[in-house]
């Protein structure tokens, strides 16, 4: 094997691993954004669940107006 066999080598793998590293960064990318996409569903979800716990804890409380109004027995 001369050099220019080595050489060829050389130059053809480097091609190879240039290709699967370019394709290796878009798979990234794309699982990069179904990450954030993700995280946006799940602040939305929290935040939701926040908002109706508060609504939750609120009705379960008679607010001072409502005990104020109630006759006492």
């Amino acid at each position: 094997m001369g050099v220019a066999d080595k050489m060829w080598d050389a130059i053809t793998t480097v091609i190879k691993m240039n290709d699967k590293v370019e394709r290796m960064a878009e798979a990234m990318k794309a699982q990069q954004l179904k990450i954030e996409s993700l995280a946006e569903r799940v602040i939305r979800l929290e935040t939701a669940l926040e908002i109706g716990l508060a609504r939750q804890r609120n009705s379960a409380v008679p607010r001072l107006e409502e005990r104020a109004s109630k006759p006492k027995r």
